[in-house]
């Protein structure tokens, strides 16, 4: 990612600090201090020349060195050339997992068995593409993959503390804000005339009208010599770092106006209708005020204030649902269950490339249902890919190691393997042995237990446990009992498929493959035996049948999966499908948009498991409830709900935007739930203002159906002549949500963290005796 752009807070800290820049300042912000020791983070702070392959014919030669920060990675360019990107940085908490050997596509082609274990790929978290290298030697492709992990443990393991003593301000500071100010200080003279300021400003996002920005330039300019100096700057920026809103609030609830006391802060924290204990106070003020005075004697400053209220504690979303908090020794059926379509592909399923890397991001993210489409390959190993198309080949043998190494890394609770068997009988055989081979203890193989359920087990039950989805030859005992049609077809199976391999028939245990034949004939049948329905067929079946399909997913698992037109891998709405009660509601992860922002939304409870209870109402075999609901019935207990969206920070600009242009500010809240719930609401927008818009803007709703509801903020760029812009987005379940004054952290369109951009609202709960008319 390329350093383009600075919140003010960083250049702010850097002002009071470290400008004009010395070669003290590394060693001042320093996060080695107590590894620098470490010889693999040594090397790292080196540097070394590796070679980044994207291809057998792309292949350059870049420089990779670890930043005095201790997290911030630069990686430089060879080219001479001005109009090359010069370097680009990655930090090592945004990494996900770092391999050694020739893990991914690109550098298989690397011929050579020194090759190999010269090869390092670094998969990052969220959509960016991993980096793919060859170094100079396998000591150093070790050294790098070991000196990783051991920076990501170290800042993994530091408390909340230790973290604002050690970073007062992100990493990469020194270097990357010195560019920032030599490129704004064009005469390089380390002051900054009235146009120096203007430009950097832009840089960061702040357009002040000029009248304001002069009349504010001459008050800090006190030597009157039409520039700033050090000290001149760091008043300027005092200036507009104020939060008028947060000043309000702290003096609201201070008693002398000055600071709080254990009292005020508790008096705050009741009405933000959180623990409002003295032990709750008094461990905030230990924890975000900086000013050791104030700390010892009890006391929150207005600065300790702000910490605490951007920090990530007092976000919206809950804290105690960051944890898994629900029962889970409920039936299978009786949770929403995160899930992959096609998840091999890493684009569109006619000409993506299929790899391993989609398994490892799903996987690391909380999925518990993850897709292969397996067809004979050649040497008679099976390879997985999106058939009859371009989209290109990975062998089913890697995928399996895979999966073994990352099924459990963010939840313990069971993996589901949906089988999409294309394969003859013969590699259907290979199949199952490199399943029982590679995954040992964690591949289910038999039931639970020898007594024949009633119902399917809890994800308790089945904790580190990875189940076969597929079709199942039946015992003649299991075919007397049972209505299901084994030479039926559906998306499991191909067409060209006719016979089962008994070897990879008998793992399939617990999510048996059926051909729905209508829900007369699925309630006679085994809790075992699921049925995957396209998204059409789904909706047609809620429409037509909704309270039936919600009794039958109280008891039987449903697959829901896209329309195969979805050529470029499109997504559908997923809440209509949860709200039928469907468990494994299959998504496109590759896919960013609307949609994915909900799956990831509806996840984002529960400690990130992957599993999330259904609400009661939607269990009972004789529910009632309606997913087409318009008012009444089970699940019907109407909360109003105001949310004032009072300001935002250091928003992003558009991408697409020229590096001068500012954004114009307007959010979108939103409420997905049942059809009754649908709505959403806008606030006007702010002109000329990404840093910190204000609008104060009550927005009103009246939900229906809370447990089913997710509320999603969306922030867009406003213009007259064309579509908006997206900036940032969060969602989460409205059951999650918290009163009070929140921040609202932001995502980009990607899913990966926009922070510290953020907006700041105030939330009220009230019981709903009528439905208000919106604001």
């Amino acid at each position: 990612m390329l350093v383009t752009n600075i919140p003010l807070m960083i250049l702010f800290c850097f002002l009071n600090y470290f400008w004009p820049f010395n070669s003290k300042c590394a060693d001042r912000i320093s996060c080695c201090a107590g590894i620098q020791e470490d010889e693999d983070v040594k090397k790292m702070l080196q540097g070394s020349s590796m070679v980044k392959v994207r291809s057998p014919r792309w292949q350059k030669r870049r420089t990779l060195r670890l930043l005095e920060d201790g997290v911030t990675v630069w990686c430089q360019s060879h080219k001479s050339s001005s109009r090359a990107k010069e370097q680009q940085s990655f930090s090592v908490m945004d990494v996900e997992c770092v391999r050694e050997g020739c893990q991914l596509e690109a550098l298989r082609h690397m011929t050579g068995s020194e090759s190999t274990k010269r090869c390092l790929t670094v998969v990052f978290k969220g959509p960016r593409k991993s980096l793919e290298l060859l170094c100079q030697s396998e000591e150093e492709a070790q050294q790098w993959a070991r000196g990783i992990r051991t920076l990501q443990e170290r800042v993994d393991n530091m408390t909340h503390r230790e973290k604002l003593d050690q970073y007062p301000f992100p990493a990469c500071l020194c270097t990357f804000l010195c560019e920032m100010i030599n490129r704004a200080d064009e005469n390089h003279d380390d002051k900054m005339s009235y146009e120096e300021v203007q430009r950097l400003l832009r840089m960061i996002n702040v357009d002040l009208s000029d009248q304001y920005a002069r009349s504010l330039f001459q008050k800090c300019d006190h030597s009157a010599d039409g520039r700033l100096d050090h000290e001149e700057i760091e008043v300027f920026c005092r200036e507009l770092l104020r939060r008028p809103e947060l000043d309000t609030i702290f003096i609201q609830h201070s008693a002398n106006g000055c600071l709080l006391s254990t009292v005020d802060l508790r008096d705050f924290l009741k009405k933000q209708e959180e623990d409002c204990s003295v032990t709750h106070a008094q461990s905030l003020i230990l924890t975000y005020e900086l000013n050791e005075w104030a700390q010892k004697n009890h006391l929150m400053t207005p600065n300790g204030f702000t910490m605490y209220m951007l920090s990530k504690q007092n976000c919206v979303f809950n804290p105690d649902h960051a944890r898994v908090y629900q029962d889970m020794t409920q039936p299978l059926a009786h949770y929403f269950i995160s899930s992959s379509h096609n998840t091999y592909l890493t684009k569109d399923q006619m000409t993506g490339d299929s790899s391993t890397e989609p398994y490892i991001r799903a996987l690391s993210h909380g999925c518990r249902c993850v897709e292969l489409d397996c067809w004979d390959g050649d040497g008679g190993e099976p390879v997985i890919y999106h058939g009859h198309t371009l989209t290109s080949k990975v062998p089913f043998v890697e995928v399996i190691k895979i999966i073994n190494e990352y099924a459990f890394k963010a939840s313990p609770f069971p993996l589901i393997l949906s089988l999409e068997n294309h394969c003859s009988v013969e590699q259907q055989a290979v199949m199952a042995r490199h399943l029982r081979s590679i995954l040992g203890e964690k591949l289910l193989q038999r039931p639970l237990s020898t007594e024949k359920s009633k119902c399917l087990p809890s994800p308790e039950d089945l904790k580190g446990k990875i189940l076969v989805k597929g079709k199942r030859e039946e015992s003649a005992e299991e075919c007397s009992s049972s209505s299901s049609d084994l030479n039926s077809s559906d998306d499991e199976t191909s067409a060209g498929v006719s016979k089962l391999s008994p070897e990879l028939s008998e793992l399939v245990v617990y999510t048996r493959s059926v051909h729905f034949k209508g829900f007369d004939q699925a309630a006679k049948s085994s809790p075992f035996q699921m049925s995957s329905f396209s998204e059409r067929e789904a909706l047609k079946l809620i429409k037509d049948s909704g309270v039936l399909f919600v009794r039958h997913n109280s008891h039987n698992l449903s697959r829901i999966y896209p329309s195969g037109q979805r050529l470029q891998s499109s997504n559908y709405n997923p809440q209509q499908m949860w709200n039928a009660g469907c468990q494994i509601v299959a998504l496109n992860f590759q896919t960013p948009g609307e949609q994915m922002d909900l799956n990831q939304g509806r996840f984002l409870q529960n400690g990130l498991c992957g599993y999330v209870l259904k609400p009661p109402f939607m269990c009972k075999p004789d529910s009632t409830f309606n997913p087409e609901n318009v008012g009444g019935g089970p699940g019907h207990r109407p909360i109003f709900l105001t949310i004032r969206v009072i300001s935002a920070q250091q928003l992003p600009k558009p991408e697409c935007d020229k590096p001068s242009s500012i954004v114009d500010p307007q959010v979108w809240v939103e409420i997905h739930g049942v059809p009754i719930d649908n709505n959403k609401e806008k606030t006007h927008y702010v002109e000329n203002n990404g840093f910190n818009p204000q609008w104060n803007c009550a927005l009103n709703f009246t939900v229906h159906v809370p447990d089913l509801a997710l509320v999603r903020f969306m922030v867009e760029d406003h213009d007259y002549t064309s579509s908006n812009d997206f900036l940032g987005q969060y969602t989460l379940p409205f059951t999650s949500m918290r009163s009070g004054y929140r921040h609202v952290p932001l995502f980009k369109l990607d899913g990966s963290s926009l922070s510290p951009s953020a907006l700041f609202i105030h939330v009220k709960f009230s019981a709903c005796q009528s439905s208000p008319s919106r604001s």
